[in-house]
C-alpha cells in the first residue's frame, strides 16, 4: 500500500501544481489526495503500528499512531465520494443555476456529517457503517459518474480530452466504490488490499495519456505554450533580419547607383543589365523579410465595440469574387457586440475564409456561425472541402508550415498569425478535418469580451 499512497499524493501534487486556479484540477487533486489517506491508514495499520508495538511497546506512541489511522480512514471513507460529487458538478455546470452551484455543495455535505456525528465510532475491524454509508455513496459516485459522461464538448481537441479523461478517472472511482463500500456492505471487507492492481493500471495509464493526449484539458496548454514560445522567438527573429536587410540592401542600393551611373556615363550596356539584376534581387529579399516580418510583428490591440454579424458581412464583401461559386450559410445571434480589435479580428477571419475557398475549388458550402458555450463565444467557420490528415492538422498552426508549395507568396504564416490575435484576445483558435468532410475553424472568445 506504500506505493498506492506515494502514486496518490504525488498525482495530487502534480494536479494542483499545474493549473491551481482550476476548480476541477483542485477537486481531482482532492480525490487522489483524500483516497491517499486511505492508503495511509492501511500502511500505519500493517506496517507501522505492529513495528512500533513490537520494538518500542509505548501505549500511548501506539495510541497516537492508532488515532492518526482512524482519523485518515474516515477522510478517505466520506472525503472521497464527496470530492468526486463536486468534481463532477465543476466539470459539468452548463446545467446548474446559480442557486445550485451555492446550495448544492452545502447539501451534499449533510450525509457524510450525520454519518460521522450519528454512526457507530471507529473501530479498526468496522472503520464505517457500511450499509448506511454505502446508501449515500454509491448515488454520489453513479450520478457523478453520469454527469461526467454524458458532458458534451463542441470542440475537438477537448472531446479527444473529455473521453481520456472519461477512461482514466471512471473506472478506478467506480472499483473504488464497489470494494470500498458495495462489497464490505454484504460482508466481505478488506476489500481495499487490491487497490494496488487498480493503481499498477491507472497510474501508467493517467501518466500516459496526460502527455500524450491531455487530461482535463492540461494537453492544450502545453501545446499552445508551447507555440507561444515559437512565436515570440519568430517574432523577434524577423524584427531583427528585417532591420539588418533593410541596412544591408540600403547599401548595396547606394553603391549599385554609383556603379549603374558609371556604365551609362561609359556605355556599358551589359554591366549595366547585370546591375539591373542584382538591384532586382535585392529589392525582393528586402520585400519578402518585410511581409513575413508583417505576419508575425507584435501589433498592439486597438479595442472597440464591434458587432460581429457586421464584421463579417464587411469581410465578406470584397471577398465576393471568390465566392461566387460557394453558397455561404450565416448564423450569428442578434446585436451580438464583442470588444475587439476590428482590422485584426477582419485580417483573422480573411486568412480562415480564404483557406476555406480555396480548399473547394469547384465550389461548396460554407457555414459561418457564432454560439455560447459556457462562459466563451464561439465563431465557427467550417467548409465541405478536401479537408485534411491528422498529420497535417497537427502542423497547420506551427510558423512557415504550408501546403500551398507552388505559391510563392505564401509564407505558412497565416494561421500562425490568426493564434496569435486570438491569443492576444484571450481567446483561442482550434481546427477539426477530416480527408473529404471538409474543416472547421473554432474562433473562441472569452465571455469578458461581450460588451454588457
Amino acid at each position: 500500500m506504500l506505493f498506492v499512497l506515494f502514486a496518490l499524493w504525488i498525482i495530487a501534487l502534480g494536479l494542483v501544481m499545474v493549473d491551481p486556479r482550476s476548480s476541477t484540477m483542485r477537486w481531482m487533486s482532492a480525490i487522489a489526495f483524500t483516497g491517499g489517506f486511505g492508503a495511509l491508514a492501511a500502511v500505519l495499520s500493517e506496517t507501522f503500528i505492529p513495528y512500533i508495538q513490537q520494538t518500542v511497546p509505548n501505549p500511548s506512541i501506539s495510541a497516537l499512531l492508532y488515532r492518526v489511522m482512524g482519523i485518515s480512514s474516515l477522510i478517505s471513507y466520506y472525503g472521497l465520494p464527496y470530492s468526486f460529487a463536486m468534481l463532477s458538478l465543476r466539470y459539468n455546470a452548463s446545467w446548474q443555476k446559480p442557486a445550485i452551484q451555492t446550495w448544492l455543495p452545502i447539501g451534499l455535505l449533510i450525509p457524510p456529517i450525520a454519518c460521522i456525528l450519528f454512526t457507530a465510532s471507529y473501530t479498526e475491524e468496522m472503520p464505517i457503517d457500511f450499509p448506511i454509508v454505502a446508501s449515500w455513496v454509491i448515488p454520489y459516485i453513479f450520478i457523478g459518474a453520469v454527469l461526467i459522461v454524458i458532458k458534451t464538448e463542441r470542440l475537438p481537441a477537448m472531446k479527444r480530452t473529455h473521453l481520456f479523461t472519461c477512461l482514466a478517472l471512471l473506472p478506478p472511482i467506480l472499483c473504488v466504490g464497489i470494494l470500498n463500500y458495495v462489497m464490505p456492505s454484504f460482508g466481505f471487507y478488506r476489500m481495499w488490499v487490491y487497490h494496488v492492481w487498480i493503481l499498477a493500471f491507472v497510474v501508467p495509464f493517467f501518466v500516459f495519456t496526460f502527455f500524450k493526449y491531455g487530461f482535463l484539458g492540461m494537453r492544450l496548454l502545453i501545446e499552445r505554450r508551447k507555440l507561444d514560445s515559437t512565436l515570440r522567438a519568430i517574432t523577434s527573429g524577423t524584427a531583427i533580419l528585417n532591420h539588418s536587410i533593410k541596412n544591408d540592401v540600403g547599401k548595396m542600393r547606394l553603391f549599385l547607383e554609383k556603379m549603374k551611373q558609371h556604365a551609362e556615363e561609359t556605355n556599358q550596356p551589359e554591366l549595366m543589365q547585370d546591375i539591373d539584376v542584382v538591384m532586382g534581387a535585392s529589392m525582393h529579399i528586402r520585400d519578402m523579410i518585410s511581409r513575413v516580418h508583417e505576419q508575425t510583428q507584435e501589433l498592439p490591440l486597438r479595442v472597440s465595440s464591434i458587432d460581429v454579424a457586421e464584421l463579417i458581412k464587411e469581410v465578406l464583401l470584397p471577398l465576393g469574387p471568390y465566392l461566387s461559386i460557394i453558397q455561404v450559410n450565416q448564423s450569428t445571434p442578434e446585436n451580438l457586440i464583442l470588444q475587439l480589435d476590428p482590422m485584426q479580428i477582419a485580417e483573422t477571419l480573411t486568412n480562415v475564409l480564404m483557406n476555406a475557398v480555396e480548399a473547394m475549388p469547384k465550389g461548396g458550402e460554407l457555414t459561418i456561425k457564432a454560439f455560447h458555450a459556457k462562459k466563451n463565444i464561439i465563431l465557427e467557420i467550417r467548409d465541405n472541402g478536401i479537408g485534411m490528415e491528422k498529420s497535417v492538422l497537427k502542423q497547420v498552426l506551427e510558423p512557415f508550415y504550408t501546403t500551398k508549395s507552388g505559391s510563392h507568396s505564401n509564407f505558412g504564416l497565416g494561421l500562425a498569425y490568426c493564434y496569435s490575435v486570438m491569443k492576444k484576445h484571450g481567446g483561442a483558435l482550434e481546427l477539426s478535418s477530416a480527408p473529404g468532410k471538409g474543416t472547421s475553424v473554432f474562433l473562441t472568445f472569452p465571455g469578458n469580451r461581450l460588451k454588457k
